[in-house]
């Protein structure tokens, strides 16, 4: 099988030992006695085997980025989860100081009222005394009379 001729000419080396092509990443090829078709064959044999690595690596680096997307995807979920166990937790505790606040509040209100209560029969006792010693006893509230009736 004959090469076409400019085929030919891109396979060949260049004259002199001298580099056509300044790159990191051209493959040598050893020299010697050459068939153009078998080297055209090697050339693409060559190529396909780099491809076919650089295919292999390109699907080793997208599972581990499926892992790795999977795995952050995880954690965002148990974050969730965590953010919303806290906020329920929150709003129990704000449930249960807004109850204690107001049973607070009750028993303030309570208090007071016992207070006033207290005073009043205070002061009616205090009345009821002195009604007892004018009109039971017909005496005016001096203090000869007052302290025996005291002791």
């Amino acid at each position: 099988m004959a090469l076409p001729h400019w085929l030919t000419e891109c396979i060949q080396a260049p004259v002199d030992g001298q580099r056509s092509i300044d790159a990191k990443n051209v493959l040598e090829f050893p020299r010697g006695p050459r068939n153009d078709g078998q080297s055209a064959l090697d050339l693409v044999y060559e190529a396909a085997k780099v491809v076919s690595e650089l295919e292999d690596h390109a699907r080793e680096m997208e599972t581990r980025a499926q892992g790795l997307c999977r795995d952050a995807l995880e954690k965002l979920r148990l974050a969730k989860r965590r953010a919303e166990s806290a906020e329920s937790g929150l709003y129990l505790a704000e449930s249960r100081i807004s109850s204690v606040e107001a049973k607070l509040s009750a028993a303030d209100l309570r208090a007071k009222k016992a207070e006033t209560r207290a005073r009043e029969l205070d002061q009616a006792l205090t009345l009821i005394e002195d009604a007892i010693r004018t009109r039971l006893l017909r005496t005016q509230p001096d203090t000869q009379v007052y302290q025996a009736a005291l002791a």
